[in-house]
């Protein structure tokens, strides 16, 4: 498969500065790698953010940074609480000849018989798995067949899963990935009358950071 080529500028502007090129429509990011110091780098928020929505978690891509590509991999992607945008990239530049860790996305296909057949219902676990191996040998996905699903009860752990040639997985062989389980049954609770409402005023738990102190530590 062709690697997506992602195009990006060297940046020196960092810090709480950084808010001004978002509101130009710019994608801070930053690039490094084994050898090499961590370059802060700018791409075109409209550009990237179409990229990347189209490429797996654990896909190499191209980076060309002023004219200079390197095979790298995405390690982190930050996004804006409130509006869902991309705020900021972490890209791992790879050897060829290098193993490299990754987390890799389970994709489950097929069509199990203790849900087709008994009503079962299907319970997610683990949605990705570390890997270990070559960037030539990377997966996009590890696909989990629920066809072999045959009763309730029944699941298919890490131990189960077949990697691809060459691939390694690191996850906990007992972990669950998937588990068919028995439709709950609907339990009825009596309400009663409420005789009187009393209002309170909402407790306000503040999630996230400022972007403030992000700002600091990009």
């Amino acid at each position: 498969m062709e690697q997506q080529v992602i195009k990006a500028t060297k940046r020196s502007v960092i810090g709480k500065q950084v808010k001004a090129l978002r509101r130009e429509g710019k994608l801070p990011a930053i690039m490094y790698g084994r050898g090499q110091n961590p370059q802060p780098l700018l791409l075109d928020l409209r550009e990237a953010s179409r990229s990347l929505s189209h490429m797996a978690t654990s896909s190499l891509l191209t980076l060309d940074v002023d004219g200079d590509k390197h095979l790298a991999v995405v390690r982190e992607k930050q996004r804006d609480f409130i509006r869902g945008t991309l705020k900021h990239i972490d890209f791992q530049v790879v050897s060829m000849d290098e193993k490299l860790r990754l987390h890799v996305s389970i994709t489950v296909k097929g069509e199990s018989l203790a849900i087709k057949d008994f009503n079962g219902v299907l319970v997610s676990g683990l949605e990705e798995v570390e890997v270990e191996c070559f960037p030539q040998d990377l997966p996009e996905e590890i696909v989990v067949d629920i066809s072999s699903i045959l009763k309730i009860g029944d699941g298919i752990y890490v131990r189960d899963l077949v990697p691809p040639e060459n691939v390694v997985i690191l996850e906990d062989k007992d972990e669950m990935v998937v588990l068919v389980t028995g439709q709950a049954a609907e339990e009825v609770v009596e309400v009663a009358p409420v005789e009187e409402v009393v209002s309170a005023e909402p407790e306000v738990i503040e999630k996230g950071k400022k972007e403030e102190e992000e700002e600091e530590t990009e």
